[in-house]
């Protein structure tokens, strides 16, 4: 990989590589460059300021419905209409091949949608796929607010499998938290989407970010998935 055809720094690839193997997670400040996540961050925000934004829900498929007691964010798919969204897409593909070289884990595509929280709101305890149930390997998140303050809330809480409470519940003790990340722009988080369990605390104000997922091919007899 040439470090001067790629918008992510090779070093920063180990460095995440070697955390994901090492602990299943990886939390890297300024892993985003701000030519990056600056424009993204205004495109978010116009598009909250316009409504354009859906209400986030829980499940997939039939199942999915919205439950305001468990997240409140508002979310849309990116789909490359900007040059922002086309840039950071691409940039994920390069992580995506470097995931696939250095540990071979077939991963067949890359999804991801903006989310704001606005004021107030949260996302509580989760984890992004369930074992043997879903195709989500790898997930990712962009933080895109600058400036943000230390007493602003809205951190991603990480947890460890083994003492954390039951998944949807409830549980804010200091010593099941492995993590808090602070929403500060440029900031990158990756972790096992089957294996880390993870919370939005509550913010103060609003909040910018891109959560996105590595995903293998799990299509099976015509029927395709990946599918949104």
């Amino acid at each position: 990989m040439n470090p001067t055809h790629t918008l992510l720094p090779e070093h920063r690839l180990n460095e995440l590589i070697n955390a994901l193997v090492e602990q299943g997670w990886y939390v890297g400040h300024d892993f985003i460059s701000p030519s990056l996540h600056a424009p993204l961050f205004d495109e978010v925000m116009r598009k909250a300021e316009h409504n354009a934004l859906t209400a986030a829900g829980i499940g997939r498929g039939r199942d999915h419905h919205r439950r305001t007691d468990i997240r409140g964010d508002t979310i849309q798919w990116l789909n490359r209409e900007s040059q922002a969204q086309r840039r950071y897409l691409d940039a994920m593909g390069e992580l995506q091949q470097a995931l696939n070289k250095a540990l071979f884990l077939g991963l067949f595509e890359y999804e991801a949608h903006f989310a704001y929280y606005p004021a107030g709101a949260f996302y509580k305890r989760h984890l992004d796929s369930f074992r043997g149930r879903a195709n989500r390997v790898i997930s990712t998140v962009s933080y895109l607010n600058p400036d943000w303050p230390s007493d602003a809330g809205g951190e991603m809480a990480i947890f460890t499998p083994e003492t954390a409470a039951p998944v949807g519940q409830d549980c804010e003790e200091e010593q099941q938290i492995i993590a808090r990340v602070q929403p500060k722009a440029g900031t990158f988080a990756c972790f096992l989407s089957e294996q880390i369990p993870h919370a939005v605390l509550p913010t103060r104000l609003p909040r910018a970010s891109i959560a996105g997922w590595f995903r293998v091919n799990t299509s099976l007899n015509s029927t395709v998935d990946p599918a949104h």
